[in-house]
């Protein structure tokens, strides 16, 4: 096989791994270059395909517990709307739950609001945001401790 098919497989896997978040296609990208190299040597397809899997196996294995320490898995980012959940804000017009109206401020934007307890809550008051319900905030008064 020519060194131009290892060039090619290498391309593939690098653009694939582009396309994909597990950083571990990358080093197969690395082991077809190692067998185009081979290949630059010797024109036997075994050889060249020992190497590609071999190189790609050892670097996978070698390097995944330094990927696992930079990537981590489990943490999870709110974004949007939902980063609003846990932070403090101001109720700008009475909770009133039953009539299901209330306004609060919180990180410079307005929302409708509810409290979590269905309780009411007079405008000025400091709430945290409990969670969100479609477009309302739920939350509760904010106990400084």
């Amino acid at each position: 096989m020519g060194w131009q098919i290892w060039l090619i497989i290498s391309l593939f896997f690098f653009i694939l791994e582009i396309a994909t978040t597990g950083f571990m296609v990358f080093w197969f990208g690395i082991g077809g270059l190692a067998a185009m190299v081979t290949s630059l040597f010797t024109t036997s397809f075994t050889i060249q395909a020992f190497v590609f899997i071999v190189v790609s196996t050892l670097l996978l294995f070698a390097t995944k517990p330094l990927v696992n320490k930079f990537t981590k898995k489990d943490e999870f980012v709110k974004t949007n709307a939902y980063s609003i959940e846990g932070k403090i804000g101001k109720v700008t017009k009475d909770i009133e739950s039953v009539e299901g109206k209330g306004q609060i401020k919180v990180s410079g934007e307005v929302w409708s609001a509810k409290s979590y307890d269905d309780s009411f809550i007079p405008a000025g008051t400091e709430v945290e945001v409990v969670s969100l319900n479609g477009v309302k905030a739920i939350v509760k008064p904010f106990k400084n401790e």
